[in-house]
């Protein structure tokens, strides 16, 4: 086995926390205009199927993106792309806090859309490249919590700025934190290359021989458990995420809740995520993977009906909360399985994973805004619940075939 450099665990550890800021940026990213869409609509005179644009974009540059970054990270490495994607996002948001018309706007959630497209499936690639492996879903979910934190203050910020000093001041505050935490990240990617240059040799890492995108990709479309990896997110962002764009606008229009405060509770959903990632370990140890996944979508269904239909609406409160948390237990364990698919170009696979998660989000977003539009916000939630639901039956089913198969072989 060939015999490569590695950091020392400090600095892994340290990595690790930036990393997390970074997810962190990147979702709140994502979640920022999801409770700004009626004020969106109402600012610039279109309906609010037009005003999700701003999220639909995103999501198809974002996914499209990844066809780059997975082979990018694999040859060029993974965090010294993943800082400097981050740098870059503060320029697309800049262009945002300037945007005098919805184009300039679509134009500005393109451009960050760019660089976010790195941050979160690179970060996940370079942790199944450093993480032990008997630990690796309990890492991914600690880097998680910066996703959950992002998905939960995204929705939060955009709801409460928008409400008091304007939208526009969201895209700032984007703008500086990219900045400052692109800025660490290439600093700390610095200090491991000063290690990687003069520090120990680990012999449990193969160096692999880099292939072209379109090898790597027949290589793992080839294998029946990646494909089906890849088309479970194709659905869960379609359903999962479709359904939490509409969701503030749901709690605005149809429950008369304000911007800030539909903000607010849409932002409990993160909350849940967080509140997943601090009882993570103990859930990986009791549970297996098919029983977690049949949890988690169990409580997003129950929760999420209870927010489309409720008539008191201090029930959304914790629903929010809960949703959230089984979201992420279903979400932590497709996560963990895309890092692991294809070990041999790890960058390229958890990419493809991130591509179909986030082009079905842009499915999804087109079809509940528009949906939304003509029968309700609570329509569009029942309909996004209840598909995750018979999706993650689906997911418990096949892990499970799929586990004997390995103990099998």
């Amino acid at each position: 086995m060939t015999m490569v450099p590695t950091v020392c665990a400090s600095t892994t550890q340290r990595s690790i926390v930036l990393l997390s800021f970074a997810t962190f940026s990147s979702m709140a990213s994502q979640r920022i205009c999801d409770a700004m869409l009626p004020e969106l609509s109402r600012q610039f005179d279109v309906g609010l199927a037009q005003a999700a644009q701003v999220v639909s974009v995103f999501a198809v540059v974002y996914g499209v993106l990844q066809l780059f970054y997975g082979p990018l990270g694999d040859r060029l490495g993974k965090f010294r792309i993943i800082a400097w994607a981050t740098l870059g996002c503060s320029i697309g948001n800049l262009v945002g806090v300037f945007a005098s018309s919805l184009e300039m706007l679509l134009l500005s959630r393109a451009l960050v859309a760019m660089g976010a497209a790195a941050i979160i499936p690179l970060t996940l690639a370079w942790l199944g490249d450093v993480a032990d492996p008997a630990k690796q879903q309990e890492t991914i979910a600690r880097v998680g919590l910066g996703t959950a934190l992002g998905m939960g203050g995204g929705q939060f910020l955009g709801g409460v700025l928008t409400d008091t000093v304007g939208w526009r001041w969201a895209f700032g505050l984007l703008a500086v934190l990219f900045c400052v935490v692109g800025m660490l990240l290439l600093r700390e990617w610095h200090v491991q290359s000063a290690q990687l240059q003069s520090g120990p040799v680990r012999r449990d890492a193969p160096v692999l021989a880099v292939t072209g995108f379109g090898r790597q990709a027949r290589a793992i479309f080839a294998d029946s458990w990646a494909r089906t990896i890849l088309a479970i997110a194709l659905v869960e962002g379609a359903a999962g995420f479709g359904m939490l764009a509409i969701w503030a606008s749901h709690l605005h229009r149809d429950m008369q809740f304000s911007l800030a405060v539909a903000g607010a509770v849409v932002a409990l959903f993160g909350v849940g995520g967080v509140l997943y990632m601090a009882t993570a370990r103990h859930l990986i140890r009791r549970l297996r993977q098919p029983q977690l996944v049949v949890l988690g979508v169990s409580l997003a269904l129950g929760a999420a009906l209870l927010i489309a239909w409720t008539p008191y609406r201090w029930l959304t409160v914790p629903a929010s909360l809960v949703v959230g948390f089984g979201f992420f237990c279903f979400h932590n364990v497709m996560q963990a399985n895309a890092a692991q698919m294809a070990p041999a170009a790890r960058g390229t696979a958890v990419s493809l994973f991130a591509a179909s998660l986030f082009l079905g989000q842009s499915l999804g977003v087109w079809l509940a805004a528009g949906f939304a539009d003509r029968f309700g916000g609570g329509v569009v939630i029942t309909v996004g619940s209840a598909v995750l639901f018979a999706l993650g039956l689906f997911v418990a089913r096949a892990l499970g075939r799929h586990q004997r198969l390995n103990r099998q072989r």
